[in-house]
């Protein structure tokens, strides 16, 4: 890499890649993680002959704490969730474990497609999960159309990148309900009933 290269290469969204071949959030995502561990990064390159990447970060001298939420067993719930997810595994997994626990999950692959299903469901949608990075539209973008359609409608963003790297970018606020992927089925219902206000846990298995 060239020296300008070289200093740009943690901005979020600079990518070196042609149109539509890469987001510029990789090494983003990875600069972030290490300064949230307060670790640092070395870069070393010389054009032709390729990069050094040196990652230095504390030595840990406790055991984390596993969060108690993770012990917490979620209640059931009843209301509609619409889905906006463009990794078709990723939209199968979200979809069978809000399923599971009583929800009525409407599943879209585009945004495009999120659109046309709030449009055509007869029934309240009470919740939009969706990811912030799509093909066509990013979420903030899917929101505010939906808004149109749903004004009442509660939103959960997710990613797998840092949500501080996407606030960085201006895509959504740094203080919108945000869900990391990947998650574990009792975060992401637990995250669903924080957005939606419920409370309470139940012996759901």
């Amino acid at each position: 890499m060239d020296h300008e290269t070289i200093t740009r290469i943690f901005e979020p969204f600079y990518t070196t890649k042609g149109l539509g071949k890469g987001t510029g959030l990789g090494l983003a995502t990875v600069y972030g993680a290490v300064k949230q561990n307060q670790g640092f990064i070395n870069v070393y390159s010389e054009i032709g002959k390729g990069a050094t990447f040196k990652i230095y970060l504390p030595h840990a001298e406790e055991t984390a704490a596993i969060p108690a939420t993770l012990d917490e067993k979620p209640a059931h719930g009843n209301e509609t969730v619409l889905i906006a997810e463009d990794e078709p595994a990723i939209l199968l997994l979200g979809k069978t474990i809000l399923e599971r626990y009583g929800y009525t999950v409407l599943p879209a692959c585009t945004p495009a497609e999120a659109l046309t299903l709030a449009s055509h469901y007869e029934g309240p949608i009470h919740l939009l999960i969706t990811d912030v990075v799509m093909p066509g539209m990013n979420g903030k973008e899917l929101l505010d159309q939906l808004l149109l359609l749903r004004p009442e409608i509660k939103v959960l963003f997710m990613s797998g990148y840092p949500a501080d790297v996407i606030a960085h970018h201006g895509i959504v606020d740094e203080h919108v309900e945000f869900l990391q992927k990947p998650f574990s089925n009792v975060t992401l219902v637990l995250k669903v009933q924080e957005v939606l206000g419920q409370h309470g846990c139940a012996d759901a298995q």
